[in-house]
């Protein structure tokens, strides 16, 4: 009889105490992007001309059963400040993707009468031609829910996407050089010295300036026909193996569509380092022909180089 009596106090006692506050339905009920779940998503895109580049976005409904109606969203692509606050919350210095650089399909999008999220949408980057951004810079591009007929989880409206484009070599299969300063043709043996070297695809093989029986000096030049007009947006090298003296320090890269009239496209110097070096063009530039051009080398008037990529 009395442990009953104990009992009764305390179950009385904790009815008492407990008092919960009003939690309408309506509380729980938001949408939000599933791609921000993670936090940021880092894209690795290439340059290669047969890729084409995209990130697939949308909204999805959270609460509780289906929405009694349509909910209506719109997207958009936040700017600077909200890359600034991005930035300093993650000590990152990523940079907005210029506006020319993506296409978004549609800004517009419905979660239907009894779904739970919007069909796919995609934001297509470009990684190649006029559009295509400085290759050399990590880039950000924020994809946000701009406004909602349902409110938006606010931890989960942004999706920051990290993007990095990847340069693809051209492929040099149908390449040729046509035009050279100088090649080293005997005394570097058989299967090396010889401008094609420059492009056969192995690193221990090499071009050489001439040095048995005459020593030109700079500037040293090869001149490639790629058999087809190309954007480039950058090149790479890689110095012979093994022997510092003579690999290309400052250098310069011409364009053209004819063979006669060139416009320069890089102009910049290089390591004193065999393993393979990208530089990147301050703007893309088009062309058929390239000209590379070596006008000085470490250590010596002579040059020489294993392989030279355009991408």
């Amino acid at each position: 009889m009395a442990v009953s009596f104990v009992f009764s106090i305390l179950f009385a006692g904790c009815k008492e105490d407990v008092n919960l506050p009003d939690q309408p339905l309506s509380e729980y009920i938001s949408v939000y992007m599933p791609q921000a779940a993670n936090g940021p998503v880092t894209y690795n895109f290439s340059t290669s001309d047969t890729v084409r580049s995209s990130i697939i976005y949308g909204a999805n409904y959270g609460g509780q059963d289906y929405p009694k109606e349509d909910i209506k969203i719109t997207f958009s692509i936040d700017g600077d400040a909200v890359v600034d606050s991005f930035n300093t919350a993650n000590n990152s210095s990523y940079v907005l993707l210029p506006a020319k650089s993506y296409r978004i399909d549609d800004p517009e999008g419905v979660i239907k009468k009894g779904e739970l999220a919007t069909k796919p949408f995609k934001v297509t980057v470009f990684t190649t031609g006029e559009n295509a951004p400085d290759l050399s810079k990590t880039y950000i591009l924020p994809i946000t829910i701009k406004s909602s007929s349902v409110k938006v989880n606010e931890k989960l409206r942004t999706n920051f996407c990290i993007i990095n484009i990847i340069p693809t070599f051209f492929d040099r299969a149908k390449w040729n050089i046509i035009d050279f300063s100088s090649q080293e043709s005997n005394g570097e043996g058989p299967n090396n010295g010889k401008a094609i070297f420059a492009l056969d695809g192995n690193i221990n093989s090499f071009w050489h300036s001439q040095w048995q029986g005459a020593q030109p000096g700079p500037p040293h030049y090869l001149t490639i026909d790629m058999g087809a007009s190309k954007t480039v947006s950058g090149a790479a090298f890689v110095a012979r193996q093994g022997v510092s003296s003579g690999r290309p320090q400052d250098v310069q890269i011409f364009l053209s569509e004819d063979n006669s009239n060139w416009e320069l496209a890089y102009t910049g110097s290089l390591l004193n380092d065999g393993a393979a070096q990208k530089v990147f063009f301050e703007t893309p530039s088009r062309g058929r022909y390239a000209k590379l051009q070596i006008n000085r080398s470490f250590s010596s008037n002579l040059t020489h180089l294993a392989e030279f990529y355009l991408f």
